[in-house]
């Protein structure tokens, strides 16, 4: 399976990409299958009513990440890439009112919020941890159509025929060079004389122009970036009932008002590093704009690495955008490929572990590290998050996710610095330390994958 880069980085809306996002596309789906007359059941009126319900980890998080909000507002039409705040709430509203869904071709079904949406703890679907079932009813009940999908991270949904189907079978993509793994991708790198980032440049000009490549990672990066100012002006107390306080505006206002004065200690760095992770997870804390980058939960840790290379490395350019952008995807395609980015699967180790191997990976690029020394860079960032849990508080995208964002791009540009005193020769490879964490996410107790029924998630008193 080919992984573009625009899979990788998806432009959509917070919380949460597997329990937000996901939903969303898969509720799109489903009524795309309605409007192509797929999968009806034989016999069946006209659709008339709809239901969902949450399975796993999508039930037990499900209120603290908006899941339900986004499985309904998918229904209704809305899509994260274009997702519009305002109209959003309005639809909320109105469905909850008069309990009837417009959906575009159908015109008018049926749907109470409170009896069509269920949440359902006790039943696990069997195919990942992020399962839903979307069913369709004409008018005298009888089941018109039903599908399961399960958002398997990043955004990623897929039906349970579709899961079926990935499992022992790879497909060789039509693409120069189809490394899989990143012992073949190095080998790769040298029997071609390319960066890891010229590569994967020229497999995604398989599918697409040059132009559009390049016009496509510009409005990537340009989302990142916005969502990073956007999270230095915020102010107040984050949704959800923690009372969390936006403290990343705080933060960087005491940093620049004490910039140039007096003789810093060399660690203040890692506040401005930590600083704008933090910016872009409140963002998305807050539901606001971000990109996955691989997931919502992890979202700060590559745009937070690249604004250090940027405002704060000697000699740094902004045409280097998509050279680092570039070797970050192939990094996270190895890693999805061959493990997951699911917190709900393999817990944070597979968010922001990660995130922080592809954002180490791509500086280490940016420094001048051989592609040995980029592997490296990303093999160090991801063994030292190897085993960490997915225990958000009451649900949310908040405690411990903002500051993990923060350490985690920290330990990125350590991980890239540190690779650079080497010549990229090291014991653990990235491809064994990608199996490890996925045996490790295997391993892991249930209560510590997203499911908010164990660490800090039972640890801490609600507020």
């Amino acid at each position: 399976m080919f992984l573009s880069i625009f899979d990788v980085f998806k432009i959509g809306v917070g919380p949460s990409s597997s329990h937000t996002m996901g939903p969303m596309v898969a509720a799109a789906r489903f009524l795309d299958l309605l409007r192509a007359g797929r999968d009806i059941v034989p016999g069946a009126g006209a659709a008339a009513r709809l239901h969902a319900s949450l399975h796993g980890s999508l039930a037990f998080t499900g209120k603290g990440h908006a899941t339900d909000r986004a499985t309904i507002l998918g229904l209704a039409g809305f899509a994260p890439e274009t997702f519009d705040a305002e109209a959003a709430a309005a639809t909320l509203a109105a469905i909850e009112a008069d309990h009837v869904i417009q959906v575009e071709g159908m015109g008018a079904l049926a749907f109470n919020p409170a009896r069509d949406l269920e949440f359902d703890y006790d039943t696990t679907l069997p195919g990942h941890a992020n399962g839903m079932v979307l069913s369709a009813f004409d008018a005298q009940g009888n089941l018109h159509a039903r599908q399961t999908y399960y958002s398997v991270g990043g955004g990623f949904v897929l039906t349970d025929r579709e899961l079926d189907q990935q499992h022992g079978h790879i497909d060789v993509p039509d693409v120069p060079y189809p490394f899989r793994t990143a012992k073949a991708m190095l080998a790769m790198a040298a029997e071609s004389g390319l960066s890891i980032a010229e590569m994967k440049r020229a497999n995604e000009l398989k599918y697409r122009s040059a132009a559009a490549l390049d016009e496509g990672i510009a409005k990537i990066w340009s989302v990142m970036e916005n969502c990073i100012e956007q999270g230095l002006k915020g102010e107040g107390i984050l949704p959800g009932g923690l009372n969390v306080r936006r403290r990343a505006g705080a933060i960087h206002t005491s940093l620049k008002a004490k910039h140039g004065k007096n003789q810093a200690p060399p660690h203040i760095i890692n506040d401005w590093i930590s600083t704008y992770a933090m910016a872009v997870n409140e963002e998305n804390a807050a539901g606001g704009q971000v990109v996955t980058a691989p997931t919502n939960g992890a979202a700060g840790v590559v745009p937070a690495t690249l604004r250090y290379y940027l405002d704060h490395m000697p000699g740094a350019t902004r045409d280097r955008i998509p050279e680092f952008l570039l070797t970050a995807a192939a990094i996270g395609g190895l890693i999805k490929f061959n493990a997951s980015i699911s917190g709900a699967e393999v817990g944070c180790q597979g968010e922001v572990g990660s995130a922080s191997a592809m954002a180490a990976g791509a500086l280490c690029a940016l420094l001048g590290g051989t592609p040995e020394q980029v592997e490296n860079a990303a093999e160090i960032a991801l063994e030292h998050h190897l085993g960490m849990t997915c225990d958000p508080i009451k649900g949310l995208v908040q405690a411990p996710c903002i500051e993990r964002n923060g350490l985690g791009a920290i330990k990125a540009v350590s991980a890239a610095s540190l690779s650079m005193r080497g010549d990229g020769k090291h014991l653990v490879s990235l491809d064994a330390c990608v199996e490890t964490m996925r045996q490790t996410g295997r391993d892991m107790n249930e209560k510590y994958k997203e499911t908010s029924l164990g660490g800090l998630a039972v640890n801490v008193p609600e507020c």
